[in-house]
C-alpha cells in the first residue's frame, strides 16, 4: 500500500497491510507539515537463521511499531522518537514492513537446539 504525504490527513487513519506473511495495522496522521505518526502493530510469521548452527527456523512476529515518518531530512536531534525519512515524498507500508523484518533478522537469534546447548566457550 503506497500514499502520497501530502494526501495523509490530520486525523487518525486505520490501515493495513501485508507483506508475504507479515501483516501492519494501525493508525496513522499528520502530526505537521513534514511529519506523519503510525502508531502499529506488526504480526505475521517469519523465517530467520540461528547465528550458531545456521537452521532456518520460523518465529512468529508479535511487535509494536509506533515511529514518525519525516517528508525529506529530518532535523530535531533532541527527539527520542524513532524517524523514518521518506525520500520520494511516498509513503510505502510495504516497504516499511520490508525494512521492519530486516531488522528482526539482524538481531542474534539462537534456535532452541542452540540455546540449550551450553557446549561452547563462552565470554564473560
Amino acid at each position: 500500500m503506497k500514499i502520497e504525504f501530502k494526501k495523509v490527513p490530520q486525523s487518525p487513519k486505520e490501515f493495513s497491510s501485508q507483506l508475504d506473511s507479515v501483516e501492519i495495522s494501525g493508525t496513522f496522521c499528520k502530526i505537521s507539515q513534514s511529519l506523519v505518526k503510525i502508531d502499529a502493530v506488526l504480526n505475521g510469521n517469519t523465517t530467520i537463521d540461528c547465528c550458531r548452527c545456521g537452521i532456518t527456523d520460523t518465529i512468529t512476529i508479535n511487535e509494536k511499531a509506533d515511529f514518525l515518518l519525516s517528508d525529506g531530512i529530518y532535523q530535531d536531534t533532541e527527539s527520542e522518537d524513532l524517524v523514518i525519512e521518506i525520500d520520494n515524498s511516498i509513503i510505502d507500508f510495504d516497504e516499511i514492513i520490508g525494512s521492519e523484518i530486516e531488522s528482526i533478522k539482524s538481531d542474534y537469534y539462537l534456535c532452541d537446539k542452540c540455546t540449550q546447548d551450553n557446549d561452547y566457550e563462552q565470554e564473560f
